[in-house]
C-alpha cells in the first residue's frame, strides 16, 4: 500500500523558531505522523532569526520567481534532510527581519510564502494527498489551490486541512490586498475572503479548505458561538459538518522528568523524592524563603486572555494563604509592572521573571506544586499538559483545551488531576486556589494521589496523531 503523503505548512516550528504553541505543535506533530508510517514533510519561512545551530546540514535545492501583482521576488528552497524533511522558503526581502509577525506588509509576506509553497511542490515533484495549513498565515494556500493551482492536473487531487490554533488572530488586511493577491475579484465580491470590508486570510482558510480542525474538541464547539467566534462564528456554524477538534499533544520523550537535562533532579511517578529536591532548588535559584509552603507557578504571556486581569484582583488574597508564587513571562506593561511590584512587596515569597527562558520554564514545571492557567479562553493550552507531565497540579478555568485535559480532583473517589473553576472572575479563581490548598494541606498521602493522577495522564501525540490519520484518510476517500 502506498504511503499517505502529507505536507504540514506553518509560519513557525520548533526547534527552529517559535513564538507560541503553534511552534511546538508544528515541530512535534510531524514526527508523530512519521512514526505512523506517513510520508510527512514540513515547510516554514527561513526567518533571519532562526538559530544558526538548528540549520546545520541545510542544503539549497533551487529557486524560482513568485509574482504578486507588480512585484516579482525570488523564492529559494532549502532543505534539512531527516526522518521528516524540513523545507525553508528563503527571501530576505520578506523574512530577513528580526521578528516573525506584526509588519505592515504581512499580507504580502504570507501571500508570497503561500504561493512559494505551492510552486515548490512542482520543483520537488512531491504532490501530497493533504496539505495541513496552520493559522491565518497559511490561509491563502487554501484559496490559491481552489482558485488557481487546482485547475492543473497534478494539483487537482490535493486536499487541504485548515487548522485554527487561535481564532483571535485572523490576518485581516485592507481591501487593496485583493490586487496584490492576483486572484479573481469575485472572491471578494461573493464573500469568500471579505470580512467587514477587509480581506481576511483566516476566512480564506475557513471558506476554501476541504476540512477545518482546531486544537481541542471543546474549542471546536466554543468557536461556533458569539462569545468565542470573533465574528467568524457564522462561517464556522455553516461548516460544522467539516469541523473537528483534535487535542494537541506534547513530546513525551523530550518532556520526561525522569530524563530531562533541563531540570536539576530527575524523578518519576514511582519516585517523587526528586520533585521535592527540584522545589528546594527552585527556591534557592529564585531567592525564595526555604521552607515547606506550596509554590504556585505561572508561565504565561501577560495579557487579558490568560486571566491575568482576574488574577490581579485577588492576588493579595492568594498571598494571604501563605504560599509562594513564581511567574515567568512577558506581556502588557501594566501587568509586568504589577508583578514587579508584587515581587517587591512580597520579597522572598514572589519571584517575577519578566523574560522567557526555556530552562527556567522546565524548572518551574518540575519545582512548583501548583500551576495557574485562569484563561478567558484557551484553544488547547500546552502549559497545563507540561505541568501534568511533571506532577505539578494545574488550576484552570473550564474552557477550550483546559476543559478537555484537566478534571476536578475528588477526595472521595481519588479521581481527577487538577482543580477547575467555571465563571471567569476572581472569586472563581480564588475558590479553586483555596480548594487546591485544602487538599495539599490534607497531607502527603492525599496530595500524592493527585500528583500520581496527573503524571499518569497521557497527552502524548500517540493518540492525537492517530486522530489526524483518520481525518486524512476520510479526506482522501471523499
Amino acid at each position: 500500500m502506498q504511503k499517505r503523503k502529507v505536507l504540514i505548512v506553518a509560519s513557525e516550528a520548533t526547534p527552529f523558531i517559535k513564538s507560541g504553541g503553534l511552534g511546538d505543535v508544528a515541530g512535534s506533530l510531524p514526527m508523530a505522523l512519521q512514526q505512523l508510517g506517513v510520508d510527512v514533510r514540513l515547510v516554514i519561512p527561513r526567518y533571519q532569526s532562526i538559530k544558526d545551530e538548528t540549520m546545520y546540514g541545510v542544503k539549497m535545492l533551487g529557486e524560482f520567481p513568485i509574482k504578486l501583482s507588480w512585484r516579482t521576488q525570488t523564492a529559494k528552497v532549502l532543505v534539512k534532510e531527516g526522518p521528516v524533511p524540513v523545507y525553508f522558503i528563503e527571501n530576505n526581502f520578506y523574512f530577513g527581519r528580526g521578528g516573525l509577525y506584526g509588519y505592515g506588509d504581512d499580507n504580502e509576506r504570507f501571500a508570497f510564502f503561500s504561493k512559494a509553497v505551492l510552486d515548490m511542490l512542482a520543483m520537488l515533484d512531491f504532490y501530497p494527498d493533504v496539505i495541513q495549513c496552520n493559522d491565518w498565515q497559511c490561509g491563502p494556500i487554501c484559496m490559491y489551490l481552489k482558485e488557481i493551482y487546482g485547475k492543473m492536473l497534478y494539483y487537482s487531487n490535493i486536499k487541504t486541512l485548515f487548522t485554527i490554533h487561535n481564532l483571535q488572530y485572523q490576518g485581516n488586511f485592507d481591501r487593496s490586498t485583493m490586487e496584490m493577491l492576483d486572484v479573481p475579484y469575485y472572491c471578494y465580491e461573493n464573500g469568500s475572503v471579505e470580512f467587514y470590508g477587509n480581506v481576511s486570510y483566516m476566512k480564506m482558510g475557513l471558506v476554501y479548505a476541504d476540512r477545518i480542525s482546531t486544537v481541542s474538541p471543546t474549542y471546536a464547539n466554543e468557536i461556533r458561538t458569539r462569545a468565542y467566534g470573533y465574528g467568524m462564528e457564522g462561517i464556522l456554524e455553516s461548516r460544522k459538518d467539516v469541523l473537528s477538534g483534535i487535542l494537541n499533544g506534547v513530546d513525551y520523550t523530550l518532556n520526561n522528568p525522569a530524563k530531562d537535562p533541563r531540570i536539576a533532579f530527575p524523578y518519576d511517578v514511582n519516585q517523587l523524592e526528586g520533585k521535592k529536591k527540584n522545589k528546594a532548588y527552585l527556591q534557592e535559584m529564585l531567592h525564595l524563603e526555604k521552607r515547606d509552603v506550596p509554590i504556585i507557578g505561572m508561565i504565561s504571556r501577560l495579557v487579558d486572555q490568560k486571566g491575568v486581569d482576574i488574577l490581579s484582583g485577588v492576588f493579595h488574597q492568594i498571598m494571604a494563604e501563605d504560599v509562594q508564587f513564581v511567574l515567568l513571562g512577558t506581556g502588557e506593561n501594566r501587568f509586568e509592572y504589577m508583578f514587579k511590584a508584587m515581587a517587591e512587596q512580597y520579597r522572598g515569597r514572589v519571584s517575577a521573571n519578566i523574560f522567557f527562558d526555556e530552562k527556567l520554564a522546565q524548572q518551574i514545571y518540575a519545582g512548583s506544586d501548583l500551576f495557574l492557567m485562569p484563561s478567558l479562553f484557551e484553544p488547547c493550552g500546552l502549559g497545563q499538559i507540561f505541568s501534568l507531565r511533571y506532577g505539578t497540579i494545574p488550576i484552570v478555568r473550564k474552557t477550550g483545551g483546559l476543559a478537555d485535559t484537566v478534571h476536578m480532583y475528588d477526595t472521595c473517589t481519588k479521581q481527577g488531576n487538577g482543580f477547575v473553576f467555571e465563571n471567569y472572575d476572581g472569586n472563581g479563581l480564588l475558590w479553586a486556589v483555596r480548594e487546591a490548598l485544602r487538599v495539599y494541606h490534607m497531607g502527603q498521602e492525599e496530595w500524592n494521589h493527585v500528583v500520581e493522577n496527573a503524571m499518569r495522564s497521557d497527552f502524548s501525540w500517540k493518540h492525537s496523531a492517530k486522530e489526524y490519520m483518520r481525518l486524512f484518510d476520510e479526506m482522501v476517500s471523499e
